[in-house]
């Protein structure tokens, strides 16, 4: 059984920084790729950035320049930076095991990030 566990949330004043992780426990096959969602209160799912293990990344444009995610074998981590007010929301890791071993997604169980003075 796999599971994704998110660490490294919390509150923080506007402008400063936190560094999300997400960890794969249990028997785990090579991620292909990695994703970090967020949902604000009232508002739908929003994909954040994703990366892929041949070096495909991607970020929403409300996040360019100032989040970055790495990631490496059954980790990933996004690097929050000059956060804002509006990056207010509970963050889920998802990743997709790679098509050769079977291809399967999970998600995690979420992480709030709170942006406040």
């Amino acid at each position: 059984q796999v599971q994704l566990v998110e660490s490294g949330g919390g509150l923080v004043q506007p402008g400063g920084s936190l560094r999300l992780s997400c960890a794969a426990t249990g028997s785990v096959s090579r991620f292909y790729s990695w994703a970090w969602y967020r949902q604000a209160p009232g508002k739908s799912r929003e994909e954040v950035a994703r990366a892929t293990r041949v070096g495909y990344i991607t970020y929403d444009d409300s996040v360019k320049g100032r989040f970055t995610i790495s990631m490496n074998n059954d980790k990933v981590f996004l690097e929050m930076n000059s956060l804002r007010f509006e990056d207010t929301a509970v963050y889920l890791c998802y990743g997709v095991i790679d098509i050769e071993d079977g291809g399967a997604n999970y998600w995690g169980q979420g992480i709030q990030v709170t942006v406040s003075t």
